[in-house]
């Protein structure tokens, strides 16, 4: 648990990161060599660490601590408080739910949730820095008239 919360942590952090550099970089200053490796570089660690390291240490955390194997049931599962899935028992089992499902097949749900998650908020970034300093820049833009001279107020 404290690896995979770690990881998370970690995670945060690179996305902290990337905001403060954003938010401090402004639109349209050209880019050199250097910054664009280092830059690169970041981002690779950053979709590395949030698809291959955070899901890989929920998986360990699930198989070692939680115990989470293919032979227990989710049926058989009880929570701290005494609630049990009881009415996901299988046919098999005297139930009345087609499938059976074990606590390997929640882990893998909780994979791919994690996933889609992290997919969301990675094209949620990529939308983000495209637009960043957009509005500050439409804010700043003065009205023309039909002629292209700008339009200001008399005071």
């Amino acid at each position: 648990m404290v690896a995979f919360i770690s990881t998370l942590l970690v995670l945060v952090l690179g996305f902290g990161i990337m905001a403060f550099f954003a938010n401090r970089r402004p639109i349209g200053t050209p880019l050199s060599w250097g910054e664009a490796m280092a830059a690169g570089t970041f981002v690779f660690f950053l979709m590395f660490w949030a698809y291959g390291v955070v899901p890989h240490y929920l998986l360990m955390w699930a198989d070692n601590e939680l115990n989470w194997r293919p032979d227990v049931a989710l049926s058989d599962y009880s929570w701290a408080g005494g609630i049990t899935f009881g009415f996901f028992e299988s046919q098999e089992a005297g139930g009345w739910f087609p499938v059976s499902i074990n606590m390997k097949h929640v882990r893998d749900l909780l994979v791919v949730l994690l996933y889609v998650v992290l997919l969301g908020i990675n094209i949620y970034l990529f939308a983000w820095w495209q637009k960043r300093g957009t509005a500050a820049a439409k804010a700043t833009e003065l009205v023309t008239s039909d002629f292209g001279r700008p339009l200001v107020r008399k005071s």
